[in-house]
C-alpha cells in the first residue's frame, strides 16, 4: 500500500453471542483507544454472526477499503469456531494446521499434562501461509494475512494479541484535538457549527451534549491533523459563543421602555 499520512482500519467482530447479547463486546472500545495512541484511525466496525458467507463478504469488503482490518472471535476450539475457515475461503487458500502452531499447543499442552485432543488442535488451524500473532496469555497465536489481523475473542487474550501487532503497523499523521465547553444546547448551536465545520474542511467538529438537571450544554470537540487548521476552527467556536452570549445580554429594542 502506498505511504500516506493517513492510516485507516477497520474491526470485524465475529460471534451468534455478539449480536444476541449474552457476550457484551469489550475489544471495540480498546482497539478503538490503541489505534487512536498509534495514529491510525479505525474508520468502520462490523458485528457478524459465526456464519462463514458472512465473515468472507465483510472480511472482503474491509480489506479492500482499509490499510489494516482486525478481526477478534471465532479461532476456538469448538466447532462454531470458524474464523480460520473463512479467512482462508476469502483469500483463496487453504486452512491447514500450522506446524509452528501445533508445536507451540502441543509443547504447551505437555507441560501442563493435558491431552492435546483434536479439539484443542483445531487452534493451530490458520490460512497456509499466514504469519503468527504471538498469544503470551493462552499460547494459541493469532494470525496475519496480508492487511488482516486475525484475533482471539476473550478479551484479555485480545488485549496481548493487540500489544503485539501494534509495533508491526505503520501509523500516520498524530490526530489533534480541542475541547471547547458551551454553555448553550445543540438546539442553539447547530446551524452556527454546521457553517463553522463548512468554513474549516481540514477539520472534524463534534459536538457532545450534556444536561445537569435543569439545562443542556455541550461540549464541542475540534479534531485535525495540523495545529493551525485546528487553532483556527477552535477560535471560530468560541468566537461563537462570545456573539451568544453577547446577544443573550443585550437588550430588546423593541421591548416597552
Amino acid at each position: 500500500m502506498s505511504e500516506s499520512p493517513i492510516v485507516t482500519a477497520a474491526m470485524l467482530a465475529i460471534g451468534d453471542e455478539l449480536l444476541s447479547g449474552r457476550t457484551k463486546d469489550k475489544n471495540i472500545g480498546h482497539l478503538a483507544d490503541m489505534l487512536t495512541l498509534s495514529a491510525i484511525d479505525l474508520k468502520e466496525v462490523r458485528i457478524v454472526p459465526d456464519e462463514e458467507d458472512a465473515i468472507v463478504e465483510a472480511l472482503n469488503a474491509l480489506r479492500a477499503r482499509y490499510d489494516y482490518v482486525f478481526t477478534s472471535g471465532g479461532i476456538g476450539p469448538t466447532h462454531d469456531d470458524i474464523t480460520a475457515d473463512a479467512v482462508s475461503k476469502a483469500f483463496g487458500v487453504p486452512c491447514i494446521y500450522d506446524p509452528a502452531a501445533m508445536t507451540l499447543l502441543g509443547d504447551m499442552y505437555k507441560r501442563r499434562e493435558m491431552e492435546f485432543t483434536p479439539a484443542r488442535q483445531r487452534m493451530a488451524r490458520m490460512p497456509e501461509g499466514a504469519r503468527h500473532i504471538a498469544n503470551p496469555v493462552s499460547t494459541a497465536p493469532g494470525f496475519i494475512v496480508d492487511n488482516v489481523y486475525v484475533m482471539a475473542g476473550v478479551p484479555q487474550v485480545f488485549q496481548a494479541m493487540v500489544d503485539n501487532a501494534l509495533p508491526t503497523l505503520r501509523s500516520g499523521a498524530q490526530m489533534l484535538s480541542r475541547s471547547v465547553s458551551c454553555p448553550y444546547g445543540e438546539g442553539d448551536i447547530g446551524t452556527l457549527l454546521a457553517d463553522i465545520q463548512k468554513a474549516h474542511p481540514e477539520t472534524s467538529i463534534g459536538s457532545y451534549p450534556r444536561f445537569d438537571g435543569k439545562k443542556f450544554s455541550t461540549e464541542i470537540v475540534v479534531r485535525a491533523r495540523n495545529a493551525a487548521p485546528l487553532d483556527a476552527a477552535a477560535e471560530a467556536v468560541e468566537a461563537m459563543i462570545t456573539t451568544l452570549d453577547a446577544a443573550k445580554i443585550a437588550p430588546n429594542p423593541t421591548a416597552d421602555a
